[in-house]
C-alpha cells in the first residue's frame, strides 16, 4: 500500500529530473551552435538581401545555393515531385493507406530556404508513417514579394485538396506547418478566404507573427549572438513586404481581431527560449487561448527544424510534432504532460 502512495510522487520527482537534463542537453548543444556560427554570417546575409532589394541579386542567389542541399533519405521513405514546386515524402509501409497530410512551409524569411533546406523534417515526420508530408517551394523576395508566396501557399492547399484521391490522402485532416517564416505563412494561408476552415490543424515552429521590430524583451535580449539577428530580421521583412504594409494582417497576423484569430484551427506553437521570435509566438498563443498549444524547449535557439547541430531539439519537435498530428483533439493532454 506504501508502494502505490509513494510510487506518484517518485514518477513526478523522475519526469522533473528528465526534464532538467532535456533543458540542459538543449541548452549545451544550442551554444556550441552558436559557436560554430561564423561571427559575420548574418550581417553578410542582411547585405546580400539588401543588394538584393537593390537589385543585385548574386549575393543572395550565393546564399540560397548554399541552403540548397538535396536532403538524404532513406529506405523506408519514397519522395515524388509532384509538381515542379511540391516535392512529396510517403512511408513505403504506408503506401497502400490513406493518411493526413502536412503541407510544410519552410523558412528563411521568405528570401531562401527551399524544399531542400526542411528536407530532413520531413523526411522524419513522413518516417512515421503516420502522415504523408508535402514540402513546396514557394515564390522568395525580394523579386516576389508578399502576396505572390502567400499565393503559392495557398494554391498548394487547393492542390492537395483537389488530388486528395491521387496522393492517398485525408482531405478533412490537413495541417499546414512551418519554421519561423514559414509559420507566418501557414498561419496566413489558414486565414486566407479560400483557404478557412479547410485546414484540420497548423504546426508553428518560431513563428513570425508581426512583420517589424516589435520592441518585445525577447527582441531586446536575443537581438544579437543566438541564431536570428535583429538585423537580418529587418531585412527579411523589408523585402517581403517591399510593396505591402508591414502591418496587413495578411502579413502581420498577430495583430489580427479576436474575432478573426477564433477562424485559426488547432495549433501547436513550439517556441525556442532564447530566440527574438519568442514573445511574438507567446502573445498569439495566449490570445488563442484553448485552441493552441505552446510549447517552450528551454535553451534551445532558432533554426534547430532547419539547420543541424541542435539534435535533442530537433528531436523532440518531430516527436511533438507526430504527437499532435496523429493524437489530434487528445494532442494536447498528452504534450502538456512531457517533460
Amino acid at each position: 500500500m506504501s508502494f502505490i502512495r509513494i510510487w506518484p510522487v517518485v514518477l513526478l520527482a523522475l519526469l522533473v529530473h528528465t526534464g532538467r537534463m532535456s533543458a540542459q542537453l538543449m541548452k549545451t548543444q544550442a551554444d556550441a551552435f552558436l559557436q560554430t556560427m561564423p561571427a559575420d554570417l548574418q550581417h553578410r546575409q542582411t547585405v546580400a538581401i539588401l543588394q538584393a532589394i537593390a537589385g543585385d541579386r548574386s549575393a543572395l542567389s550565393a546564399v540560397r545555393a548554399s541552403r540548397n542541399t538535396p536532403p538524404q533519405c532513406s529506405d523506408h521513405v519514397v519522395t515524388t515531385m509532384l509538381t515542379e514546386t511540391m516535392r512529396m515524402y510517403a512511408s513505403k509501409e504506408s503506401s497502400d493507406q490513406r493518411l493526413p497530410a502536412l503541407l510544410y512551409l519552410h523558412g528563411g524569411g521568405w528570401t531562401f530556404g527551399s524544399i531542400n533546406s526542411c528536407g530532413r523534417f520531413c523526411h522524419a515526420m513522413a518516417a512515421s508513417g503516420r502522415m504523408r508530408v508535402i514540402a513546396l517551394d514557394y515564390r522568395l523576395a525580394p523579386e516576389h514579394p508578399y502576396p505572390a508566396g502567400l499565393l503559392d501557399c495557398i494554391g498548394a492547399v487547393a492542390y492537395i485538396m483537389e488530388h486528395a484521391d491521387d496522393l492517398q490522402i485525408d482531405p478533412h485532416r490537413i495541417t499546414i506547418g512551418g519554421d519561423s517564416s514559414g509559420g507566418n505563412l501557414a498561419l496566413a494561408t489558414a486565414l486566407s478566404e479560400r483557404c478557412r476552415g479547410c485546414i484540420e490543424s497548423l504546426l508553428l515552429f518560431y513563428p513570425v507573427t508581426k512583420a517589424f521590430a516589435d520592441a518585445s524583451e525577447s527582441w531586446r535580449l536575443y537581438g544579437k549572438g543566438f541564431g536570428l539577428d535583429a538585423e537580418i530580421m529587418e531585412a527579411f521583412n523589408r523585402a517581403y513586404t517591399l510593396h505591402a504594409d508591414a502591418c496587413s494582417t495578411a502579413i502581420s497576423v498577430g495583430l489580427c481581431s479576436d474575432a478573426e484569430l477564433r477562424h485559426l484551427p488547432r495549433t501547436l506553437l513550439v517556441a525556442a527560449e532564447r530566440d527574438i521570435l519568442r514573445d511574438q509566438g507567446k502573445e498569439l498563443a495566449e490570445r488563442m487561448g484553448d485552441k493552441a498549444t505552446r510549447i517552450e524547449y528551454e535553451g534551445a535557439v532558432h533554426l534547430f527544424i532547419t539547420v543541424p547541430g541542435q539534435d535533442a531539439a530537433f528531436d523532440r519537435a518531430v516527436g511533438d510534432a507526430i504527437a499532435f498530428i496523429a493524437g489530434r483533439r487528445d494532442s494536447k493532454t498528452i504534450l502538456n504532460n512531457r517533460p
